[in-house]
C-alpha cells in the first residue's frame, strides 16, 4: 500500500480533485508548507493524513513527508492537478515488483498551457546535464516518482528547496539504482503556478537544481 507525498502550498482548490482520484490502496499524506487558504483542513476532510512543514521549500516538504510515511513503498507528486493520481500504478508497480529501484513519470503535455515553454526548456537543459555527468538517461525531472522508503532515506538528500527532485535522481544513480521513466499526461494546473508556470519561479527552480550539480 504506497503512500503519496503530496507537498501543499495553497492548493485548496486542486486538493478534492487529487484526493477523489487517488488509486484504491493508495494513501494520501499532505504536507501543508504553510499555506493561508485552508488546504490542510481541506484534505484532512477529505480523509487524507496531513502533516505541516514549517520550514519553506518543496525539498523540505517532500522530507517531511518522506519522514511521516510508514509506507514500504513511497510516491511523491504535485497536489496541484496537473497529474493524475490514477496513473500512480504505472509509476509505482515496477518498484512495488521489484523491477526498478526508482521510476520517474515523464510528463506528456496534455491541453494548452500544460507546459509552458521557458519551463520545458529549463526542463530539457537540466535532464541533458544529468545524462552527461552522471550518465542517468533520462529525459525529465518529473514530480511524479516513486520508490522504497527506506532506500530513500538511506540516500540521504539534503536539499530542502528546488534542487530535491534531482538531487533524489543524481543520488540514486551513484547507488547504482535501477532507474526508469514512463509517460504520464501532464495537464493545467489548477490555481496560480508558483514555479514553473512564472518564469521567476523556473529560474528559482533552474538555480537550485544547478547548484546540486555544481
Amino acid at each position: 500500500m504506497p503512500t503519496v507525498v503530496l507537498p501543499v502550498l495553497n492548493e485548496a482548490a486542486a486538493i478534492p480533485w487529487v484526493i477523489e482520484r487517488m488509486p484504491t490502496g493508495y494513501e494520501p499524506l499532505v504536507v501543508d508548507n504553510g499555506s493561508t487558504d485552508g488546504s490542510g483542513d481541506v484534505a484532512r476532510r477529505l480523509g487524507a493524513q496531513v502533516v505541516h512543514e514549517s520550514q519553506p521549500g518543496f525539498g523540505a516538504a517532500c522530507f517531511a513527508g518522506l519522514m511521516a510515511s510508514t509506507d514500504d513503498v513511497v510516491c511523491f507528486m504535485d497536489c496541484d492537478a496537473s497529474l493524475d493520481p490514477g496513473e500512480l500504478p504505472s509509476v509505482a508497480d515496477p518498484v512495488s515488483a521489484g523491477d526498478a529501484d526508482l521510476v520517474l513519470g515523464r510528463r506528456r503535455p496534455q491541453g494548452r498551457g500544460a507546459w509552458p515553454a521557458h519551463a520545458r526548456v529549463a526542463n530539457e537543459v537540466l535532464a541533458w546535464q544529468l545524462r552527461r555527468r552522471a550518465g542517468v538517461s533520462v529525459r525529465d525531472l518529473g514530480p511524479m516518482r516513486a520508490a522504497r522508503r527506506e532506500a530513500l532515506v538511506e540516500l540521504a538528500i539534503q536539499d530542502r528547496r528546488f534542487g530535491w527532485p534531482l538531487e533524489m535522481v543524481l543520488l540514486a544513480s551513484k547507488a547504482g539504482w535501477r532507474i526508469e521513466e514512463v509517460p504520464v499526461g501532464y495537464h493545467p494546473r489548477v490555481g496560480k503556478s508558483k514555479v514553473t508556470g512564472t518564469v521567476r519561479g523556473t529560474v528559482r527552480a533552474v538555480r537550485d537544481m544547478s547548484a546540486v550539480l555544481s
